[in-house]
């Protein structure tokens, strides 16, 4: 599946075409990415309580782009056992965004933020990489 490169996505990925381009920007955009699909898990949390459909489909719409952005920017070949189990979660949580959103269901949404926020917290904890001399 052929994703846009618009937004963070976009940015991440140009962030990841420019060798000098520190590990610690990187780090700091993935959680920045988290940050942002937490929030518009949230957004959508509202949107759905007050009924208002379009505004709820939009905010979910972006939510699975960032956290299908966080799945696509994973190493698979490096990253072993822990990027393999991070990619069936990411594709979890995109397949329960979008039952949430056709069933109106906001449990699944508690469900995906609070997965996130694990992933986001144990990220937290990394070391910050130190830049790369250019």
């Amino acid at each position: 599946m052929k994703h846009s490169d618009t937004g963070a996505l976009g940015h991440y990925r140009s962030v990841g075409a420019y060798g000098a381009a520190a590990a610690a920007d990187r780090q700091q955009l993935i959680q920045q990415m988290m940050a942002g699909a937490h929030d518009r898990i949230a957004t959508a949390r509202g949107h759905m309580q007050r009924g208002e459909t379009a505004a709820k489909g939009e905010a979910i719409c972006k939510a699975v782009a960032l956290i299908d952005g966080l799945r696509t920017s994973l190493d698979l070949d490096k990253g072993g056992e822990i990027a393999a189990n991070l990619n069936a979660l990411y594709d979890y949580m995109t397949r329960r965004l979008t039952e949430a959103n056709v069933q109106n269901r906001p449990e699944l949404l508690d469900e995906v933020a609070g997965l996130l926020a694990e992933i986001r917290s144990a990220w937290e904890q990394l070391p910050q990489q130190a830049p790369e001399p250019a």
